[in-house]
């Protein structure tokens, strides 16, 4: 006979402090890119780059990601609620495929524009104005990135962090705009060069929109953590005095979060409350050890190997 005397650990949420400090790195990022936007369009034109205005109108991607932002962000940080009983994290999962999935489709409108000028030989013969837009561009966007991952890792939110890597990827735009406008202004003749530096940077931005849809479709799918994790999991729970054993552990993500469910062996002497003490202890430990743990429900089952009818102890 099998009995249970788990209960759900909440952890507690993410403090408002701390989630403000995610909505204000991503607010600061909405005023950043408006101006970096108006800079680029005005830069471009005065400036005589088209590279410079496909760079205004990546920035203008990073407009929809910081609303997408604001909104997993606020969203996926709610408390549970009867409609959403294990809360709202999956909100701010998916506002993280959002993100990736801007990002892969920027780097793919940029790298075909790229081989488009590379196959047509387009010449621009951009200005020094231009390069100027372009250093301050760099400049301005990793000040944000560096900003803004901090807050992400502190804050642990997966969201904050992927909006980080937007923001790289519209500095490194703008450095292959940099090197572009000023190799053809130190030679004509290298004017080709825009379009090849875009190229290599579209393919770094592929690389990270699919490194963030990757981690958000692992979690969309419950897929485990890494094995270093489930050790360390495993190594908490036997070190509880009373455990026996463990079974049927289940491990998932969510926005970045721990959520599982195990099933551990007593003595089957104990009495109900002896048995849900130790569950607690085990709650407490995987809780205090395991970083990034959110819910753990433990559920306790007796030694099948002792005498059901053996007196207990209580």
């Amino acid at each position: 006979m099998t009995y249970a005397a788990g209960r759900m650990a909440n952890m507690p949420d993410l403090s408002s402090r701390q989630t403000q400090a995610g909505v204000r790195i991503t607010v600061v990022g909405v005023v950043v890119n408006a101006v970096m936007i108006g800079l680029k369009f005005v830069g471009g034109v005065v400036g005589q780059s088209q590279a410079l205005i496909a760079d205004a109108v990546h920035s203008c991607s990073d407009l929809f990601t910081d609303v997408v932002v604001l909104y997993g962000l606020k969203a996926g940080r709610k408390r549970p609620d009867p409609d959403h009983p294990f809360g709202h994290a999956r909100i701010e999962t998916l506002a993280s495929a959002s993100v990736g999935l801007v990002l892969v489709g920027v780097a793919l409108f940029l790298g075909i524009e790229a081989a488009e000028n590379i196959y047509h030989h387009r010449e621009h013969h951009p200005t020094w104005m231009a390069v100027g837009v372009a250093f301050l561009a760099i400049l301005g966007k990793e000040v944000l990135f560096q900003y803004t991952i901090r807050v992400g890792r502190r804050i642990r939110s997966p969201v904050i962090a992927a909006n980080a890597w937007h923001h790289r990827s519209d500095a490194l735009s703008s450095v292959a705009v940099l090197i572009g406008v000023t190799g053809s202004r130190i030679r004509p003749q290298w004017h080709i060069l825009d379009a090849y530096a875009a190229l290599l940077v579209s393919f770094f931005i592929v690389k990270v929109g699919l490194g963030i849809l990757r981690e958000a479709a692992r979690e969309l799918a419950d897929t485990a953590p890494p094995p270093a994790v489930l050790n360390q999991i495993e190594q908490v729970i036997r070190q509880v005095p009373g455990v026996l054993a463990h079974h049927d552990l289940r491990v998932r993500t969510a926005a970045g979060q721990i959520l599982m469910e195990v099933h551990v062996v007593v003595s089957g002497r104990l009495s109900v409350r002896q048995g849900h003490r130790i569950a607690k202890e085990v709650e407490r430990g995987l809780t205090a050890e395991v970083e990034n743990m959110k819910q753990v429900m433990v559920h306790v089952d007796p030694d099948q190997d002792e005498d059901p009818s053996a007196p207990g102890t209580s």
